[in-house]
């Protein structure tokens, strides 16, 4: 039995915690706020709540087997899934508003012919088609396996070329092209390509830079569903928290760690800022590259020749309005109403800047809506609760600013909840903060640019986990990666994942 330091209480950080106490070891997590779950907050306020990170669980086969391995309840009978249907309601520039159906290609093709015209359908379901061939091609090294040391084989972009007519037929490998010129490409409609680039600014990419092999993005909702927990997702991770306790995790929280101590080079254990000691044969860091590096004394946990951290600037942030209503949730109302930005290119350049100035907000950004119907959320069925997020440069909205983008963000959102801004009893505004900047998952394509630093690190016994960590951002991923660390401090650093 050895002795395991985990720093942070997120999602993947408790994730490995639980598996490592099943495998017989003494786990102790020490977290420097005051509550475990990391993204996964939760507002409460006169008898209304709300998810103030992510909103919706896709891949929840990631957790099923996470509590399947670490006891006997399963995951449904700790917490009450559900899913959305519709999976998301969109709502375009133009107008134009589609609903499109949960885990179901051909009610979502069917949908998109229906509200766009013919064919628009199948131009989507043969994007998604060939989504699924990288996602197919890349699951094992993304997901389910370390990150391997010849990393660069996956900078070649798994997405498939596209047949073309004409003399030169269809290209010979993967493509080399970003997300936004193969929605050009392939999708024509402005409408379609603005459904397929809300799928990756949710997850913070800029689609201008980001590798076609995004696609398994919209891939994998439409193939594995969006789930809903009764009580928000804050629900899961209260489960995921509880089955640590039961397997015998000691947390300590207003504990910061201040240092990781090394000794005959390998680590020895923690440093906290009340002056303890933690003594440990292994520290699993859920936290991001920055604060690890500094806890090593400013050496990079990464070497030179490894992938390495994604740079805090080219990251996205969050900006979340959680709004008291008063007035019953219409029965059939979409849990998840995304409406698109009337410019995408304005959008983009201020959530990511478009040259060396500064950025400057969207007037109207892309705002997801979500109201769920869940009573848990409410004081009442006279009211509801709903939440508003946008994504935003990471940093530069001080208070009056975020207020102000939170007003338009209100407005455009009426297009969900009409009437929102007359209804609200209150709101609450959440500026975008280090801690809220969106960490997406790895991806193929790029040379590398979109991947994450492994989970081992070049000091033995040090280990990485979450979202800033392979195999990214993102709660099944943050899931996974617990996983991996686990499997890798258990099985020896020459575990090449499960079979």
């Amino acid at each position: 039995m050895a002795r395991i330091a985990v720093i942070g209480a997120g999602m993947g950080a408790m994730a490995a915690a639980a598996r490592l106490a099943v495998a017989g070891h003494r786990v102790a997590v020490f977290e420097r706020g005051a509550t475990h779950g990391g993204a996964v907050r939760r507002l409460e306020r006169d008898g209304f709540t709300f998810d103030t990170g992510p909103g919706l669980l896709h891949l929840p086969a990631v957790y099923r087997d996470l509590f399947l391995k670490t006891g006997k309840e399963s995951l449904e009978s700790c917490v009450e899934l559900s899913q959305v249907d519709p999976a998301g309601r969109h709502v375009f520039a133009d107008g134009t508003a589609v609903s499109l159906p949960n885990a179901s290609r051909a009610g979502v093709l069917a949908a998109l012919d229906e509200a766009l015209g013919a064919g628009a359908g199948e131009r989507w379901s043969a994007l998604v088609g060939r989504a699924r061939e990288a996602w197919d091609a890349t699951r094992r090294p993304l997901l389910e396996e370390p990150l391997w040391p010849d990393w660069r084989v996956l900078g070649r972009d798994p997405y498939p070329a596209v047949r073309r007519r004409g003399l030169f037929g269809r290209g010979k490998g993967p493509t080399t092209a970003t997300l936004a010129e193969v929605a050009r490409r392939e999708l024509a409609d402005p409408r379609l390509v603005a459904l397929l680039e809300s799928h990756a600014l949710a997850y913070g990419f800029d689609p201008r830079g980001a590798p076609a092999s995004a696609a398994v993005l919209p891939y994998m909702e439409q193939t594995f569903g969006s789930w809903y927990p009764r009580g928000g997702l804050r629900a899961l991770a209260d489960a995921v928290y509880a089955r640590c306790l039961a397997r015998k995790v000691e947390f300590g929280f207003g504990a910061e760690v201040t240092g990781i101590v090394e000794k005959d080079g390998r680590v020895a254990g923690v440093e906290l800022a009340d002056g303890r000691f933690a003594e440990a044969e292994f520290v699993v860091a859920g936290i991001d590259p920055g604060r690890l590096a500094g806890l090593c004394g400013g050496r990079e946990p990464w070497g030179a020749d490894e992938v390495r951290p994604v740079p805090r600037e080219r990251a996205a942030g969050r900006l979340t309005v959680c709004l008291a209503v008063r007035g019953a949730r219409p029965e059939g109302a979409a849990h998840r109403t995304v409406v698109h930005a009337a410019d995408r290119a304005a959008e983009l350049a201020g959530v990511f800047g478009d040259g060396p100035g500064p950025r400057t907000p969207c007037d109207r950004p892309t705002v997801t809506v979500l109201r769920p119907d869940d009573p848990t959320t409410r004081p009442d069925d006279a009211h509801e609760a709903v939440t508003l997020t946008a994504a935003v440069a990471p940093h530069g909205l001080d208070g009056t600013a975020a207020a102000a983008v939170a007003e338009r963000m209100t407005e455009i959102a009426e297009a969900a909840v009409p009437g929102l801004r007359e209804r609200a009893l209150w709101r609450e505004v959440l500026p975008p903060t280090d801690d809220t900047l969106v960490a997406g998952p790895a991806l193929a394509g790029r040379e590398g640019r979109f991947l994450r630093p492994g989970n081992r690190t070049r000091i033995p016994g040090l280990y990485a986990v979450g979202g800033w960590s392979h195999p990214g951002g993102g709660l099944a991923h943050a899931g996974m990666s617990g996983a991996l660390v686990a499997g890798l401090i258990v099985n020896g650093d020459d575990w090449h994942g499960s079979t």
